[in-house]
C-alpha cells in the first residue's frame, strides 16, 4: 500500500493524469513505466477525480477538505505490465464528508501506464484482457456499461442490504455520498439484527477496513461504509444476502458517525447516481426538500426519514408493484382497457408478474397520465397507471 497525501494544486494532478494514465507523453522520450509507477499513475487519475468533484462543488464541506486528502493505493494483484487493486482517498473526521476511492486496473503501455476505474468502458475492456482477473470477474466487468437512467430504467434487481423479512430503520433519507453534496445517492440504515448483506450478487472489494464495494450487473454497483467486523475481500463472488459485516460507526477512511448505521451508497457507470426513482427492496425511493429527508414507497405506504421498512426482496426485471395510488385494489381486466370485462383485482402493495404491454385506454395515477396497459402472466391486464415497475415503458416488452 502507498500513501500519498496532497500538497500540491489541481492543475498539477491533471497534468499528471494525462501524463501517466492517457499516455500522452509530456516529453519527446517516454518516461519508462518502471519511472512512473502504477502507484503513482492510480493516484494522479484519483486526485484529478477528487478535485475536479470539489471545483464542482465549492463551499462544501467535502470540497474544503479534498486538497488536503490522504491517497491510499493497495496493488493487490500484479504481473508482469498489469496490476490491480484499490484506491481510496481518505478525508478528515468530520460530519457529512465521506472517503472516495475506485477498484482498479492498470496496464504498462508505450512507457506509461493506462488506468482504469471500475465502471468506465475501458475498465471492461481491460478486463477482458486482464490475466489478474478471475472468471466471475470478468462475467461482471464485461458486461458493457450503459446509460440505462438516460433510457428511463431504473431497474437494479436489488434487496435492501439487510435479510429478506426483517425490517429496519431508515434513519435518513436519500442524501449524498459525501453529506449534503448532490446526486443524493446514499441512505442511512439500522436496526433488525445489525447484519448488513450484499443488495445483488456481484463481486466484492474492501476499500478500506469497514468499507466494501459490491460490483454488480448492468453498470451498478453498491457500497456499505461504517460496518463493524466487515469482511475482508478481494474479489470475491458473493450472492444477494450475502454477509458483509455489521452495521457501525467506522471511520477508518474519514468521515464521521453518529449511532450504529450502514451508510449504504448506489453507484452506476463509475459514479455515485441518484438513489431517486430506483428500487430497493421493492421500495422506490424519492428525494425530499433536503439533502437527508424523503423517503421511500411500496404501493401507497411511504416511510420517510426515521420511519421503518420492511426488505420484501429483489423485484424482478419483468415484476411491478402495484400501487393503488391511496390503497385498496386495482381492477384486473380481460384486456387493455376499460371497456374490457373486469377479472378479478390485484391488492395494493402486491407483486405482480408482467409478460407484456400494450397501448389501450389512458388512467392517470400516482407517476402521471399513460396509455400504457401490462399483461400479467395470468393473462389479465393492469392499467400502468397503478404499477411501479422502475421503468418508463414496457417492463417485458410489447404483446
Amino acid at each position: 500500500m502507498v500513501h500519498i497525501r496532497r500538497r500540491t494544486g489541481a492543475a498539477t494532478a491533471l497534468l499528471a493524469t494525462a501524463v501517466l494514465v492517457t499516455g500522452t507523453p509530456a516529453h519527446a522520450t517516454a518516461s519508462a513505466p518502471e519511472r512512473m509507477s502504477v502507484e503513482g499513475a492510480v493516484t494522479a487519475k484519483l486526485r484529478g477525480q477528487v478535485e475536479a468533484a470539489a471545483a464542482k462543488h465549492a463551499g462544501s464541506s467535502a470540497a474544503e477538505h479534498a486538497e488536503s486528502s490522504e491517497t491510499r493505493v493497495t496493488v493487490t494483484r500484479k504481473d508482469g505490465r498489469w496490476a490491480f487493486g484499490t484506491a481510496v482517498a481518505v478525508t478528515s473526521h468530520e460530519k457529512d464528508i465521506h472517503p472516495t476511492g475506485a477498484v482498479f486496473i492498470a496496464r504498462a503501455e508505450a512507457g506509461t501506464w493506462r488506468v482504469n476505474f471500475d465502471g468506465e468502458a475501458g475498465f471492461s475492456e481491460l478486463a477482458a484482457e486482464s490475466p489478474l482477473v478471475n472468471k466471475q470477474e470478468k462475467a461482471v466487468f464485461t458486461s458493457t456499461p450503459t446509460t440505462m437512467q438516460a433510457g428511463g430504467d431504473y431497474r437494479t434487481g436489488m434487496a435492501l442490504p439487510f435479510a429478506v423479512g426483517q425490517t429496519w430503520t431508515l434513519t435518513s433519507g436519500p442524501h449524498g455520498w459525501g453529506g449534503y453534496e448532490t446526486p443524493y445517492s446514499s441512505i442511512d440504515l439500522a436496526g433488525g439484527d445489525q447484519v448488513v448483506r450484499a443488495a445483488r450478487a456481484g463481486t466484492a472489494y474492501t476499500m478500506c477496513t469497514g468499507w466494501i464495494r459490491v460490483i454488480h450487473d448492468r453498470g451498478y454497483s453498491t457500497d456499505y461504509y461504517h460496518l463493524w467486523s466487515s469482511i475482508s475481500v478481494n474479489g470475491a463472488a458473493v450472492g444477494q444476502g450475502a454477509y458483509l459485516g455489521y452495521t457501525g460507526t467506522d471511520v477508518t477512511c474519514g468521515g464521521a458517525a453518529s449511532g450504529r448505521h450502514v451508510h449504504f451508497g448506489l453507484r452506476q457507470n463509475s459514479a455515485y447516481v441518484g438513489i431517486a426513482g430506483h428500487g430497493l427492496g421493492k421500495w422506490a425511493f424519492e428525494n425530499g426538500a433536503a439533502a437527508y429527508q424523503g423517503g421511500a414507497r411500496h404501493g401507497s405506504i411511504w416511510r420517510g426519514a426515521g420511519g421503518a421498512v420492511y426488505n420484501y426482496g429483489a423485484l424482478g426485471f419483468n415484476q411491478a408493484v402495484v400501487d393503488a395510488n391511496g390503497g385498496g385494489t386495482v381492477n384486473k381486466r380481460s384486456g387493455p382497457g376499460t371497456g374490457y370485462a373486469v377479472r378479478g383485482t390485484v391488492g395494493d402493495g402486491a407483486t405482480v408478474t408482467v409478460s407484456c404491454s400494450a397501448n389501450g385506454t389512458s388512467h392517470a395515477g400516482r407517476y402521471g397520465t399513460t396509455s400504457l396497459w401490462n399483461r400479467l402472466s395470468d393473462g389479465t391486464w393492469v392499467t400502468d397507471a397503478y404499477l411501479w415497475t422502475g421503468v418508463n415503458g414496457p417492463t417485458n416488452g410489447w404483446c
